[in-house]
């Protein structure tokens, strides 16, 4: 009873400093807004933001899955036909699992379409010309980007409204120049001619790029007694790898695919066409070889699936970089 009698009003005391201690801290937490919830944060049982971002990307992911559904049928239906015979492909509809997979499209593609020696021509101008546009339009970008050059602007101002003239306007002039340098029905002139135009999307993607380089490492160069074209080829030109990737599978795709100038070329000399100018050969007068055009046409795009998974790293890089300079 004294223990109690004794300690009681201290007791007291104690939890009277406590509540107030905690009074205190309450206010000070509805001064300050600690504790408080922060503004724009969800209360509690409701989804958060994080949680509510989580479900718009699901949203957008299950609309798009039907939208590219239908843009890839075209693509796998032509795989699926290649492996079907003629009445099969016609017969099957929409089916996409050929009954029986029938592997003498490719054959026949092969074979009777000529396609080894398509083949190799398509390989010997697409890397020629890919590998002169990458030189011609890396030079032009590194002149444009980093160059002060009278009248710069009116120069690109030129070159962007060349590309709204049709190519099928220019191809009689170049024609003419080729058939004057001798270089007509050889795949030479079909380079020249793939390659000569001014590339304007190269150009603007070096040109953006270069001009993105801080100047200090052009300067720090050029004090170490350093030219022009070695910075060009020791220093901006390994920088530029991305942008090379990016104009490499463009020029690549645009190169292997072209029709008008490899024909309108090697219209008196059938054993220089390419894969694009070959592919016709399936159309007849009176019929055409649809299974064994879907097997040319398979044949014809697995390299430019295989650059593009080689070359795909530096695509968006090479775009992004290009763009932020």
């Amino acid at each position: 009873m004294n223990h109690d009698r004794t300690h009681g009003p201290a007791r007291a005391d104690t939890e009277e400093v406590t509540a107030s201690m905690a009074a205190t801290r309450t206010n000070d937490r509805l001064r300050t807004g600690a504790g408080a919830p922060a503004q724009g944060s969800a209360p509690a049982g409701s989804p958060g933001p994080r949680r509510r971002r989580r479900l718009g990307r699901w949203a957008l992911h299950l609309a798009l899955i039907p939208l590219a559904a239908i843009w890839i049928y075209p693509f796998l239906w032509m795989v699926s036909a290649a492996f079907k015979s003629q009445s099969e492909m016609f017969l099957g509809g929409l089916d996409l699992l050929p009954d029986q997979v029938n592997l003498d499209n490719f054959a026949r593609a092969w074979d009777a379409a000529s396609f080894g020696q398509y083949m190799l021509n398509s390989v010997i101008v697409t890397f020629t010309v890919v590998l002169s546009v990458i030189v011609i339009s890396s030079l032009a970008g590194y002149g444009l980007g980093r160059g002060h050059l009278p009248g710069k602007k009116v120069l690109v101002v030129v070159l962007v409204a060349t590309m709204f003239i049709p190519k099928i306007s220019t191809i009689i002039p170049i024609f003419l120049v080729v058939d004057a340098l001798g270089l007509d029905n050889s795949l030479a002139g079909v380079i020249l001619a793939e390659a000569g135009p001014a590339h304007v999307v190269a150009i603007l993607l070096f040109m953006g790029f270069f001009a993105g380089i801080p100047n200090e490492l052009e300067e720090a160069a050029l004090i170490d007694g350093a030219g022009h074209p070695r910075i060009y080829a020791r220093i901006m030109l390994p920088l530029a790898k991305p942008v090379i990737g990016t104009v490499a599978i463009f020029n690549f795709i645009s190169s292997w695919n072209a029709f008008l100038v490899p024909l309108v070329f090697t219209l008196t000399n059938p054993e220089l066409r390419t894969l694009g100018v070959g592919i016709y050969a399936f159309f007849g007068e009176f019929s055409t070889d649809w299974p064994g055009l879907a097997a040319a046409a398979v044949l014809t795009i697995l390299p430019i699936i295989v650059v593009f998974l080689w070359l795909q790293r530096f695509f968006v890089s090479g775009l992004a970089g290009a763009v932020k300079g």
